[in-house]
């Protein structure tokens, strides 16, 4: 069944962001400490069987100087510098192997792929440790780490990070540093959507049911994880909500969509118990730069597939000609 807001109201839907004072210093300070470490860029070819790819193993020094692992795939044939797509990975997955990302460099574009420190499993590898532990007791998973101060939420370090890949992806000699695109589904999305809020310059973003954004409205209308991770805790931490939702308020979607300006494909799906569908169409209706939405009526937090991919590669081919 639908999950959330009748359509009619979901394409007018457009709340108030809950923006924190100093949001836009918080995230300047964030950003100028993280690259008082040296990138350190390291793309290393290896041969993952794929004969019409170069493949890279890849490491750049993100949040703290920490190092991010990843991949780089670009087409043998390729000639000049291409469009890159900077690719961000779902909740509790890590980078998988090369073979798990030929979409886009099958289309013509170089691809980075960044793995997401500190998560693995079982059908989806990483390789990334989060060296930071967290500084009070949390509820299993990634939502409740560091959440009462945002100096120390997990997500400060993920987003931060995802800028870096941006950086490590501009510095290759096979990529043309103007033609950038932050993609990624669920919290991949959310980090493309934070990235696009905090780079300048990119040339696209692919935001597919973006997780974290109008997160104060989806921790009152689902129980699903990742959100039921904030849900079990502050049923027992009642006292510390306010404290909480007030760092969640620096890593919000909407903060984010305000200040990008890169053209935007977002997609939604209005049977998602995961991502309710009010949550992505705020985000859609704040961003500040040209947009698109798919949306897909009867589909869950799966959105759209491999429609959602169609789309996503026509969106590009017209965005580069």
């Amino acid at each position: 069944m639908f999950t959330d807001l009748p359509l009619d109201e979901l394409r007018t839907y457009r709340p108030p962001r809950p923006e924190p004072a100093g949001f836009d210093a918080f995230w300047q300070r964030t950003l100028d400490e993280a690259r008082s470490h040296d990138l350190d860029a390291r793309f290393t070819e290896t041969d993952a069987g794929l004969t019409l790819l170069r493949t890279y193993d890849v490491e750049f020094s993100g949040f703290g100087g920490h190092r991010i692992r990843g991949w780089f795939l670009v087409p043998r044939a390729a000639a000049g510098p291409l469009p890159c797509v900077v690719e961000y990975i779902g909740y509790g997955g890590g980078r998988l192997k090369p073979h798990d990302w030929l979409l886009w460099p099958s289309a013509g574009y170089a691809t980075l792929v960044m793995d997401t420190r500190g998560q693995s499993g079982p059908d989806r590898p990483g390789d990334t440790p989060d060296p930071v532990a967290a500084t009070h007791p949390g509820v299993p998973g990634k939502m409740t780490q560091g959440l009462l101060d945002p100096d120390d939420y997990y997500y400060r370090r993920l987003f931060t990070d995802g800028v870096r890949a941006v950086e490590a992806a501009r510095g290759h000699a096979a990529v043309d540093a103007d033609r950038i695109v932050v993609a990624g589904g669920s919290q991949g999305g959310a980090t493309a959507l934070a990235v696009a809020g905090l780079v300048p310059g990119l040339a696209g973003a692919l935001l597919d049911v973006p997780f974290l954004s109008h997160i104060r409205r989806a921790l009152d209308i689902t129980d699903a994880d990742p959100y039921g991770e904030l849900v079990r805790y502050f049923a027992g931490e009642r006292t510390r909500v306010d404290t909480a939702l007030e760092t969640l308020d620096h890593f919000d979607g909407l903060n984010f969509a305000a200040r990008a300006s890169a053209p935007a494909l977002f997609g939604v799906a209005l049977r998602d118990a995961v991502v309710p569908p009010s949550t992505v169409f705020a985000a859609h209706h704040h961003y500040a730069g040209e947009k698109e939405l798919r949306v897909w009526r009867f589909n869950g937090h799966e959105g759209g597939g491999g429609e959602q991919r169609v789309a996503e590669l026509r969106f590009l081919h017209e965005l580069f000609g």
